[in-house]
């Protein structure tokens, strides 16, 4: 078996351009393997962990994806919205840590707009409880100023000191525009992958300044000015949703009964974690996606490999013929072209390996500062490596079909070669 394996890496050395091309096309095949494989779990984690640390999501009576939908990820509206009354009295519930008011309903140039006050920025958290963070400026104090994520402002061209007009409800057309009341953009948030980057961010109070004088989604004239409206001390009165972070997890479903069950208005309270794996499982379809093209890609680079060693072999039938004249039986025949698909689809998976984590470390930072996703430089996990010993079994059994060819060749056809 060692001569064997000897004489199969001296065919390979002697073959080196056939062999360089084999081996860079299972390399190219591992790197799109476990790099689809990566995405589609890092797309999965990242999807799960969109917002973190939070306990409980409180809103209008509604099914729990709806909730989710709207609170986090800012698709559709509240079937109801809040009282400011209830937000007050479960914030100061005994078992609340900290809770963070939101109130949505309005959008600026395709991008919703987001009420909320101090504690978003100090509680909300997204991926493995990671803050939220200032590329550059501050939180909002004043009553026009606003808070934009990093993909409004890399769309839109906004910087510090930029103005920007809100319009009311989603579709931001002249008439709903709060034209006579600017914002002014006092802070840019850091990426994060999450809705947050597509946000614009203002203070409750200023929800409820820039709707003095509209009725119904309707201008009713005599709108004030924003000197008259900096004047004036603003209280919300309702919210959309709220989000809730316990003192402890073991609290959790007893405020979630005490909600569901609220008397004074239909409330519905909801496990982020929970909604989240039931609004994934709808989505399934783009994971099942992944994995076809991970599948695909594996056969194709394995189709190019049997292609690259039925060639090779067509050259090397008189090279066959000889062997089989010095001796050598029919099984080393078929054993030494096992043994260098073998060889060449082990170091094609190293190779392959090696390219993973260098696009990985090159494309790490750059994918962070233009997504917000992070891809873990981490180790090989068990599934990956189960992968790639499936990758390495199909190399060999690739390599049987090269190998039967050889062995049922006859002397005289390998010496008497047509051209």
């Amino acid at each position: 078996m060692r001569a064997i394996t000897s004489l199969a890496w001296k065919s390979v050395r002697n073959r080196k351009t056939t062999a360089i091309l084999t081996i860079l096309t299972v390399a190219i095949s591992v790197i799109l393997l476990m790099g689809v494989e990566r995405i589609r779990t890092q797309a999965k984690d990242s999807f799960a962990n969109t917002i973190s640390g939070t306990d409980l999501i409180i809103g209008g009576r509604s099914g729990q994806v709806n909730l989710l939908l709207y609170s986090v990820f800012r698709i559709g509206n509240a079937t109801n919205n809040i009282d400011w009354k209830s937000y007050e009295e479960f914030s100061q519930h005994r078992a609340v840590d900290w809770a963070i008011p939101i109130s949505l309903g309005d959008s600026h140039r395709g991008f919703r707009v987001m009420g909320t006050n101090g504690s978003y920025f100090e509680h909300y958290k997204y991926g493995s409880k990671q803050p939220l963070t200032f590329s550059t400026g501050n939180p909002f104090s004043g009553l026009f100023e606003t808070v934009i994520g990093s993909d409004v402002a890399r769309s839109l061209g906004y910087e510090i000191g930029s103005e920007i007009i809100i319009a009311h409800g989603i579709s931001d057309v002249g008439f709903s525009r709060h034209d006579n009341l600017p914002f002014t953009v006092v802070g840019i948030l850091a990426p994060t992958g999450t809705p947050v980057d597509k946000t614009v961010h203002v203070s409750l109070e200023a929800i409820e300044a820039i709707h003095v004088g509209w009725e119904s989604g309707a201008n009713l004239g005599n709108a004030p000015t924003a000197e008259q409206l900096n004047a004036l001390d603003f209280k919300p009165q309702q919210i959309t949703a709220m989000m809730v972070g316990l003192k402890s997890k073991i609290q959790t479903f007893a405020l979630q009964r005490q909600i569901n069950t609220y008397p004074h208005e239909p409330l519905s309270a909801i496990m982020p974690g929970v909604a989240l794996h039931e609004l994934w499982g709808m989505m399934s379809v783009a994971e099942q996606a992944l994995m076809a093209v991970s599948i695909f890609v594996v056969i194709a680079g394995l189709l190019g490999m049997l292609s690259s060693l039925l060639t090779s072999l067509q050259e090397r039938r008189r090279e066959m013929a000889i062997l089989r004249a010095m001796g050598a039986r029919p099984k080393h025949v078929f054993a030494l072209l096992i043994s260098e698909a073998s060889a060449l689809t082990f170091i094609g998976i190293l190779v392959g390996i090696t390219g993973l984590y260098f696009a990985l470390a090159v494309g790490q930072p750059i994918i962070q500062q233009q997504y917000g996703i992070t891809i873990a430089m981490s180790a090989i996990t068990a599934y990956e490596w189960t992968l790639l010993g499936f990758v390495q079994l199909a190399g060999i059994i690739i390599g049987f079909i090269p190998a039967l060819r050889a062995y049922r060749q006859s002397l005289s056809d390998g010496m008497t070669i047509r051209i």
